[in-house]
């Protein structure tokens, strides 16, 4: 190895002041050993709006992709022992496994308590480029990514609320006798038990739970896990896009970009004009072959990603599988419907009709964007006092997801932010989250694996037994899924209990959705 170009992306702007704005900079590799095989990628990292405290913190998962003489992005392995990785001074790097040999990331976060801008200079992350089956002269491009994520910390909690089955389909512990209002706390991680006896867990209203037992690895929620701050925002899914070969591309889009002459050049609503806000577009000229260049045009002029084309608002039109590929390809899992509601409301006791900020309060008229698509996009209108989510009334004649950490102002409470409990970001409202369910067989199979980097072929997610959907090759069907959190263009499901949609039985996807995902904590 003993030239190596580097490249980088930055997955969020620089910008100061607002929450989403992540940047990876200054990437090099240095002190390659050719003995053992490895070098060290070396970078620069900032975001703005951290914190630690006596509960919990937010962090960077960095990962890292490469490409070599196939022309093909691949994952690094990273070396899965913390030492071997160099900590700036007042930040912690924490690697993680995938199956006992690698690491496909590393957390990095404040060692003390603190709040406000991390600046970290001179991140090393140790690659073992033999493991991935390079020579020592070997010429590689590299890209590193960032994606902000908060520590969820291990607790009890509990599921559903107490509103006396006043709430629609919410999860409560069965009881002979009062079966309606008993809470259930969720005190372990292991088997759960649902159905209609004494104890076990059910939900009311019918339809979206049957009988069963949980398998024991079966993420309840209890373990500590790392969820991310934001949905997926759209310059997040394009980065993506732009490491994946043809068919691929073509697999996790809805325009058929196989030719050469594109007329649906917004890729993901698959029309001729931006659909719901979503300005993911390539070029109407394609070339025969080969990876296309798929770019942020939000306002439509042509010129990509530009400041107002829409990088930071949240990706919708992602149906199941779409959000499973994305996970596999970062190195991370799709969430549970019980982790959901852990992160929405933490360790407290529900309350009834709560919203992801802990109260039933929620503006109710519709708010006014200025600066629409651009980095700092913000609602004119947005009111304090009131917790304040996109939903029908809110999103007036907005139509479409709004910028990810929009009503997070410098000011703001944790309801007027609309923040869960610890930290995260519109899980009330914006897009649908697509957790897993626990009410049918299909969700409660699956052990909390995490992806591995790489994608099938065909660009779905692959090595992932147990995603629901998984055929034994791949990640290619959705039951096992569902809805939760509401939506832009919906009332119902936005409060934290609300499991309307969350074994839907459909497939889902369409305008109003997108996805995060989490990683158990190592």
């Amino acid at each position: 190895m003993r030239k190596l170009t580097t490249i980088f992306l930055i997955l969020i702007p620089a910008f100061a002041l607002y929450a989403n704005n992540i940047r990876v900079e200054n990437i090099s590799l240095t002190g390659q050993n050719t003995t053992d095989h490895y070098t060290m990628v070396e970078l620069d990292i900032s975001w703005d709006n951290s914190w630690r405290d006596i509960v919990n913190w937010d962090a960077a998962w960095i990962f890292v992709k490469y490409k070599g003489s196939d022309g093909v992005w691949h994952h690094a392995y990273l070396d899965n022992h913390d030492p071997e990785h160099t900590a700036p001074s007042g930040s912690e790097i924490k690697a993680t496994l995938y199956n006992s040999s690698y690491a496909p990331g590393v957390f990095i976060y404040r060692n003390a308590s603190g709040a406000g801008s991390n600046d970290w200079d001179n991140v090393q992350l140790r690659w073992n480029y033999g493991d991935n089956g390079l020579g020592d002269n070997d010429l590689v491009t590299v890209k590193v990514f960032a994606i902000e994520m908060v520590y969820v910390p291990q607790a009890s909690f509990q599921l559903g609320d107490d509103s006396n089955g006043a709430s629609t389909n919410h999860f409560y512990r069965y009881d002979t006798q009062i079966p309606s209002n008993h809470e259930y706390w969720v005190n372990s991680q292991g088997a759960i038990n649902v159905g209609q006896s004494d104890g076990y867990l059910w939900a009311n209203a019918g339809g979206n739970i049957s009988a069963g037992t949980s398998h024991a690895d079966f993420p309840t929620g209890y373990n500590a896990f790392y969820c991310m701050k934001y949905e997926i925002t759209q310059e997040q899914y394009v980065d993506f896009l732009n490491t994946l070969t043809r068919t691929q591309q073509n697999t996790r889009t809805n325009t058929d970009i196989s030719g050469t002459s594109i007329t649906n050049r917004y890729v993901m609503s698959n029309s001729s004009t931006i659909s719901y806000r979503n300005g993911i577009r390539c070029d109407a000229t394609l070339p025969a072959s080969g990876p296309i260049t798929i770019y942020c045009d939000y306002d439509g002029d042509g010129n990509r990603n530009e400041d107002n084309d829409g990088q930071n608002i949240a990706c919708n039109w992602l149906d199941w599988m779409d959000g499973c590929a994305y996970a596999c390809w970062a190195g991370l899992r799709p969430m549970t419907e019980l982790e959901f509601e852990k992160a929405c409301r933490g360790d407290q006791a529900a309350v009834a009709e709560e919203y992801a900020w802990g109260n039933a309060s929620i503006h109710n008229a519709a708010y006014t964007l200025t600066n629409s698509g651009s980095y700092n996009e913000v609602i004119s209108n947005q009111p304090s006092g009131i917790g304040n989510a996109s939903y029908t009334t809110t999103d007036g004649s907005i139509d479409g997801p709004l910028r990810s950490g929009i009503f997070a102002l410098t000011s703001t409470s944790r309801q007027e932010a609309g923040a869960s409990y610890y930290g995260i970001m519109e899980l009330t409202g914006n897009i649908y989250e697509l957790p897993v369910t626990i009410g049918n067989s299909d969700g409660r199979t699956f052990t909390g694996n995490h992806g591995g980097g790489e994608l099938s072929t065909n660009g779905n997610a692959a090595n992932v037994a147990s995603w629901p959907g998984w055929d034994g090759t791949e990640v290619t069907g959705y039951l096992g899924s569902g809805y939760r959190g509401g939506c832009f263009n919906q009332t119902n499901s936005l409060h934290v209990s609300n499991r309307s949609f969350a074994d839907s039985g459909t497939l889902p996807g369409g305008p109003n959705c997108g996805n995060r995902f989490v990683r158990t904590a190592p």
